[in-house]
């Protein structure tokens, strides 16, 4: 095998064996393919030092800002809604929806799961969804089953479209046409996953009776509104708007259409005090100012984009050839928009300035290693980037798949997912590697983009399958007893066919785009 193409597949080879096999911690993992990335620039491929230098630091202020800023933001969210119990008044509005079982599942796993995960990302939709489900008396192990399955979908939205946004950053590519494509790849198993959640969770497909409709509302509520939202205001409101209208959606046909079925009836449903339109407004006001404020600072609104959009800061960090000027946006970021949602919510619900402070510590603390994966991921990926590493694994993959590639791109994209547990870690690692491969077999943009948004959309299934994913599902309803071999062997069942249909869309699609 060619000398070159070892060296540059060195760190990915590494990640892949450090993380499944010695299960070596993320950051640490991550920590020694930035090294050997260093390594292999130098010694291989003649990048002088000055150069390999300066692409690690241009990938450390990629890793910063936006996307710790905008992870750290997304968390403090999170964590201060928890502090102030709004997000026990937001638990109580969802298990109040309906008495059918299987309604309140799709409610909380797709919809509210959907919403956490585009919001916050990083395992709070699974955490949160499972442990829901199971204080009503769901059994766990189903809990988490389904909230892995319903999480795959928003993954590429997660954290305010993070994953596409990161992808868009990196292969040089528009944001909203990154989005739109992700999305319309994914379209077919945003319709498809409402059903499959209903069935796993009634372990037969009886369990759909009274059901169907409901799941096409649920499917179509997410993919229609996020499609239009990616085409129109880009990724950062995508799955965001899919998820509130396919949870609204969804109450909505519950109440007008009550679903009952005897067998999934809720045994005991506690008498619980109506909650006023004030304190559901209050506990739901962190996401509605998000909403709002990235809404009116996108290009929906010109004037107001255009005039924030100014205030930036721009310098070239990479000394080599091909550098371009690195744009610190300090305003309309979604970092920036995140934090100032949390604070005025804060202040709304009573937090003082020093709960708010607690609990921003409290998050950075419980962050460090992923700052540390973050920043050395984002690292060895421009380093591979600058120094022809990347470029060089894209030909011999392409040599060896031909015009095929397409149809393994899903794959490629959700062995990233499920090597790290995160679809922006696989964007950052192997988003590059797709677009060079799609130029590499004569694609045109478009397709170039269509390819790049595939690693995306592969992502989404590798989340199913991903040990952490089914790690943070387990410790989030605290059972014990090997249960995480039996989901494994579920997911796989879900990944495979998931992961083919991904690889025809992607290659029969490229036609139409390109």
């Amino acid at each position: 095998m060619d000398t070159m193409f070892l060296a540059g597949l060195a760190p990915i080879l590494w990640l892949i064996i450090a993380l499944s096999i010695f299960k070596m911690p993320a950051w640490q993992a991550c920590s020694v393919a930035l090294v050997i990335s260093f390594i292999m620039a130098i010694q291989f491929f003649r990048m002088p030092f000055n150069d390999t230098f300066t692409a690690a630091l241009e990938g450390t202020a990629l890793a910063c800002w936006p996307i710790l800023h905008v992870i750290i933001a997304a968390i403090f969210t999170y964590n201060l809604s928890v502090y102030t119990k709004g997000i026990d008044t937001i638990k109580e509005m969802l298990n109040s929806v309906s008495t059918d079982e299987r309604v309140i599942v799709l409610l909380i796993a797709w919809g509210f799961g959907g919403f956490l995960e585009c919001m916050s990302g990083f395992g709070t939709a699974v955490a949160i969804g499972a442990s829901m489900m199971a204080s009503i008396g769901i059994n766990p192990v189903s809990a988490i089953a389904v909230c892995l399955l319903a999480n795959s979908v928003p993954t590429a939205y997660g954290s305010i479209g993070l994953p596409l946004t990161t992808l868009a950053e990196l292969t040089g590519f528009d944001p909203s046409q990154i989005a739109t494509y992700a999305t319309i790849q994914l379209g077919a198993i945003m319709v498809i996953v409402p059903f499959l959640i209903v069935i796993t969770f009634g372990k037969s497909f009886k369990a759909l009776s009274g059901m169907i409709p409901l799941c096409l509302v649920a499917g179509l509520g997410f993919f229609l509104p996020s499609l239009g939202a990616a085409y129109f205001m880009g990724s950062g409101l995508a799955g965001v708007a899919g998820s509130i209208f396919s949870m609204g959606l969804i109450v909505v046909y519950a109440k007008m259409f009550p679903v009952k079925n005897p067998e999934y009836e809720i045994e005991s449903v506690e008498e619980k005090s109506e909650i006023s339109f004030k304190k559901g407004f209050i506990a739901w006001l962190p996401f509605i100012l998000i909403f709002f404020f990235l809404m009116i600072t996108s290009k929906l609104f010109p004037p107001i984009h255009d005039l924030l959009s100014q205030v930036k800061t721009s310098l070239i960090i990479y000394s080599g050839e091909g550098a371009s000027l690195f744009t610190f946006t300090w305003i309309v970021t979604p970092g920036t928009l995140i934090f100032l949602s949390a604070i005025i919510s804060g202040f709304v619900q009573k937090a003082t300035v020093d709960d708010m402070l607690h609990v921003f510590i409290r998050t950075i603390k419980t962050l460090v290693p992923t700052f540390i994966t973050i920043i050395t991921i984002i690292g060895t990926a421009r380093i591979m980037g600058y120094s022809g590493m990347t470029t060089t694994i894209a030909e011999a993959t392409v040599a060896a798949t031909g015009l095929m590639y397409p149809f393994i791109s899903p794959l490629i994209g959700s062995v990233g997912s499920f090597i790290t547990g995160s679809a922006t870690t696989s964007c950052v690692l192997l988003g590059k590697l797709q677009a060079d491969s799609s130029l590499a077999i004569g694609a045109s943009e478009n397709v170039q983009a269509w390819m790049a948004a595939a690693n995306a959309t592969g992502a989404c299934v590798g989340k199913i399958i991903s040990p952490q994913s089914i790690a943070i599902g387990v410790a989030a309803v605290g059972i014990r007893g090997g249960v995480e071999s039996q989901l494994m062997k579920w997911a796989v069942k879900i990944y495979l066919p998931f992961v083919i249909l991904m690889g025809i869309i992607v290659y029969y699609g490229q036609s139409l785009v390109g």
